[in-house]
């Protein structure tokens, strides 16, 4: 692995390749690393072998993979960065001879040849510190296929003359990260026995497990006084069953007994009557049981709880007052539907918010046409019962149709 010295440590080896390997065609001339518009600014007319960096890319292949083995399994850490450099060689011959540049150009192109993989002893050579010759993977020179379009646009971007030039890629180079890895202590024990993980056959789970909530005559939602049917698996206990209940308007969950004949894959639990302390919406339930002597509880599943539309007063003018349970907590999102309409409690719209329970509301009816319409009471999004399926086909409970005159 490397350090961030490594560019320049090929840069560096680069040029000293070339320097030394056609020192007989430079004679007095020079290799350097310079942008192609600063390469000639000092009025050098002698010959010159230009190696320009022109573009560093992430390398593909190993940009996510941890090729040294630096992590082992269970630590974590950054992985290397992995880049693929881009030089552009340039030369120029004596006064400006092109015969002359020709020449260097061919023997700078056979050394490239010649050491398509660097050795890590001329990597040391060049730049020590970067520890570039201690890398796993080796550093590869591929001559890169540039066209008329892709050079003219190069060289238009240092506003200079064109001079015959050629590219190659280097790669790879890997730059370690600085990040710290993490590093865990071993494990001493899998398990119980140390036997590691216990794998088990079928789709049953093992543990107390719910996996349905059915309400009476598959109803959409229950309500105070009936029933909810809890299946699942391993839900016999060896004693009381505990069903948990929770709404985000308590401070703390409900827990009530199950009835009596729970079975290890039935639960049915009665939700109390006429109770001001279960708001109507959105619930969560599980079950709390005893095994092997020690409690165990099953996942949450959610049901709705929905109100129930007790009476409702048609008074003149235009003023329906409804009567519901369980009570309507201060902050619920209150609405009635009537017929396709949705109509605020006329407290909502005074703009005085409830600030004690209650389960009568009022709503203003002047705007709605004369007609038979039946009637939904909506609160914090799950609607009262209109539907009644405990009959085949299901059919429209007429005790929530009110007649607007």
């Amino acid at each position: 692995m490397s350090n961030s010295l490594a560019i320049a440590a090929v840069t560096t080896t680069l040029r000293n390749l070339l320097a030394r390997s056609i020192g007989s065609e430079l004679g007095s001339g020079v290799v350097t690393a310079r942008p192609p518009d600063k390469a000639r600014e000092n009025g050098d007319s002698s010959n010159q072998v230009n190696l320009f960096l022109y573009q560093t890319l992430p390398n593909a292949s190993l940009r996510n993979a941890d090729v040294t083995g630096r992590l082992r399994p269970g630590e974590t850490g950054r992985f290397p960065l992995a880049l693929n450099l881009y030089y552009l060689i340039t030369v120029y011959g004596q006064d400006n001879e092109d015969i002359i540049s020709h020449r260097l150009l061919g023997g700078a192109m056979r050394v490239l040849h010649d050491y398509a993989i660097l050795n890590p002893d001329h990597i040391r050579a060049a730049l020590p510190e970067s520890d570039l010759h201690n890398q796993v993977e080796r550093v590869r020179i591929t001559p890169q296929h540039l066209n008329i379009e892709e050079l003219s646009k190069l060289w238009a971007t240092f506003q200079t003359q064109y001079r015959i030039s050629v590219a190659y890629e280097v790669s790879v180079i890997l730059i370690d990260s600085s990040s710290p890895t993490k590093a865990p202590l071993p494990v001493l024990m899998r398990g119980s026995d140390d036997k590691g993980m216990l794998a088990q056959t079928g789709l049953i789970p093992p543990f107390p497990t719910l996996q349905q909530v059915q309400t009476l005559n598959q109803q959409p939602s229950v309500r105070l006084g009936e029933r909810l049917i809890l299946r699942g698996y391993h839900l016999q206990s060896q004693g009381d069953v505990i069903v948990r209940f929770m709404h985000p308007r308590w401070s703390r969950p409900f827990d009530l007994t199950s009835q009596p004949g729970a079975t290890d894959t039935e639960v049915v639990v009665e939700l109390p009557e006429r109770s001001q302390d279960w708001p109507a919406g959105f619930y969560t339930v599980m079950v709390q049981v005893r095994q092997g002597g020690q409690e165990r509880v099953t996942n949450e599943l959610s049901f709705s709880l929905a109100p129930k539309i007790l009476r409702f007063d048609l008074s003149p003018p235009g003023t329906l007052t409804v009567t519901c349970e369980p009570h309507i907590w201060p902050g619920q999102r209150v609405v009635l539907l009537v017929g396709d309409r949705e109509l605020l409690p006329q407290v909502d719209l005074d703009a005085s918010p409830r600030t004690e329970k209650t389960n009568t509301l009022v709503f203003n009816l002047r705007d709605i046409p004369s007609g038979d319409y039946f009637l939904r009471l909506r609160v914090d999004g799950v609607d009262s019962l209109l539907i009644d399926r405990s009959v085949q086909p299901p059919v429209f409970d007429v005790t929530q149709k009110v007649q607007v005159l």
